[in-house]
């Protein structure tokens, strides 16, 4: 059996973390390693426990989880990371997946989804439903401007032509298995097109590849 995904909990609430430890024990392949009760004390912790995901809170009094996700994606080879609100998409989800995070789940979430969410972005996949990726983009689309949408297309103008399909499917929502399901492609291979995506478009995640062919018009 390979190691279990190490897990952080970064959560003001006490009864929170608790909580979330009871869930997550249930599976053999999670084991959390650690805990924080602020964003401040989440890079310390990162290093002390070495996790391959934190579940981190949004709101919390000292520093926001948008601002530790930040601090993490600064660190060399960071954590996954996946917010966890009380709100579906909002603001400050928004600004989390731009900071990188890797997505986004409700607290009211239940045991098998946030393990089914951690078990995914260990995979490479993004923690959005279809449904929550046209809320993402429909809040950025609000904001976009023509010269927003120029760059895109000019950012998108650097990719093979399967590299825009896969691109196009993943502002569609698809998991990993999903497109290569579509495109008659090996998980792998999706694995390494998606890296050379993200490289191409300078973005750190799938989401914000799903955001610029969006925005490039190649999910019209």
């Amino acid at each position: 059996m390979s190691s279990p995904i190490r897990v952080l909990l970064v959560d003001d609430d006490p009864l929170v973390r608790a909580g979330l430890t009871l869930l997550l024990g249930s599976s053999e392949d999670v084991e959390v390693v650690g805990e924080a009760g602020d964003g401040d004390a989440v890079a310390e912790a990162v290093r002390d426990h070495g996790p391959h995901v934190v579940l981190m809170d949004l709101r919390m009094p000292r520093m926001d989880g948008v601002a530790a996700t930040e601090a993490l994606r600064r660190m060399p080879a960071p954590p996954h990371v996946i917010v966890l609100t009380t709100w579906d998409v909002d603001e400050a989800v928004v600004r989390s997946v731009q900071a990188g995070a890797s997505g986004y789940l409700l607290k009211s979430s239940s045991a098998d989804e946030i393990l089914g969410a951690i078990r995914a972005v260990m995979a490479g996949d993004a923690v959005l439903s279809p449904r929550s990726t046209r809320q993402l983009l429909d809040q950025w689309r609000q904001r976009d401007a023509g010269e927003a949408r120029d760059r895109a297309r000019g950012a998108m103008g650097t990719l093979t032509g399967r590299e825009r399909d896969i691109a196009r499917a993943v502002a569609e929502g698809l998991t990993n298995a999903e497109i290569g399901s579509r495109l008659y492609l090996a998980d792998a291979t999706v694995k390494s097109h998606l890296a050379s995506i993200q490289t191409k478009l300078g973005v750190r995640n799938r989401v914000l590849v799903a955001v610029l062919a969006e925005r490039a018009g190649l999910t019209a």
